[in-house]
């Protein structure tokens, strides 16, 4: 996977895309230029993810801040552009957001300082957020007379609407112990031992069957429209069912009776499995 001007894309040998912003002389400002990078790029990992050549992406910058959100110069061009030419522009990041938040794999974001206005939706489209005890968000649209319109729909679900209405319309700067108890971040770490924490997070998702977790992010995304409607029922059935007869289904329920680590582990000491089940039969799963 090739570098680019604004940002990096590299797989390392365990299947994991590594999306790094390269702007830190700006603060990872993003811009029409980087925008469009970023949608190629995910364009790229959709297919790779949907080959199974991926199991996760981590989302990270270079610098000091994770990124100021709008570059001054984009925002200074869009004065000049009339509504259609807004309505495009903004269109583009819509489906960078989009893009982000409906990744088949299981994506992360490191948070390694200050996240505004766009930003703080690149962090709320992720799966799971990692992030500095530095890190700060804020969605600081209303303070220069706009709103964080392309990105409410996806800060809204991880604060909630009562949370939301309080940070988009205040503009406030949340420090990383509020982000954590609001749930837009979920796992803290001191500064230094950021990247050690995102180690360990990714240690944990390379533990799970990556066609299963595949199925359970689209799943979930169903569940949320339709949470008790018939034909989600009816999904909800059909998906535990193909998974059951499934090859990694199969390898999955083989390694826990055997007490063998499964297959996509890539363990070859063949150990006892650590999969934080007891081993009577009252804790066996039961899906």
């Amino acid at each position: 996977m090739s570098e680019t001007t604004f940002s990096r894309l590299e797989l390392d040998d365990r299947g994991i895309a590594w999306l790094t912003l390269e702007r830190p002389e700006v603060h990872n400002a993003f811009d029409d230029s980087l925008i469009a990078e970023l949608n190629a790029h995910l364009e790229r990992l959709r297919d790779a993810a949907h080959h199974g050549e991926i199991r996760a992406v981590v989302l990270g910058s270079e610098g000091k801040s994770f990124s100021a959100g709008a570059d001054l110069g984009w925002m200074k061009r869009m004065v000049e552009y009339d509504f259609e030419g807004n309505l495009a522009d903004s269109r583009k990041l819509a489906a960078l957001m989009h893009g982000l938040d409906t990744l088949p794999c299981p994506t992360l974001c490191r948070v390694q300082g200050a996240a505004f206005g766009g930003a703080v939706g690149l962090a709320a489209c992720c799966d799971i957020v990692v992030a500095s005890e530095k890190a700060k968000f804020c969605l600081s649209e209303v303070k220069i007379g706009l709103s964080p319109a392309v990105i409410s729909p996806y800060v809204q679900r991880a604060l909630g609407e009562r949370q939301m209405r309080r940070y988009a319309l205040s503009a406030e700067v949340m420090d990383a112990t509020t982000a954590l108890a609001l749930g837009l971040v979920h796992r803290l770490a001191p500064h230094d031992e950021l990247d050690a924490a995102v180690e360990a997070m990714l240690d944990i998702l390379l533990a799970g069957s990556p066609q299963a977790q595949r199925a359970t992010k689209a799943l979930l995304a169903e569940v949320a429209q339709e949470p008790d409607s018939k034909a989600t029922r009816e999904h909800t059935c059909r998906v535990i069912s193909e998974l059951r007869v499934s090859a990694e289904g199969q390898e999955g329920l083989a390694s826990f009776f055997e007490k063998r680590r499964p297959a996509w582990t890539n363990d070859s000491d063949n150990r006892v499995a650590d999969n934080g089940v007891a081993e009577n039969n009252a804790a066996e799963p039961r899906s």
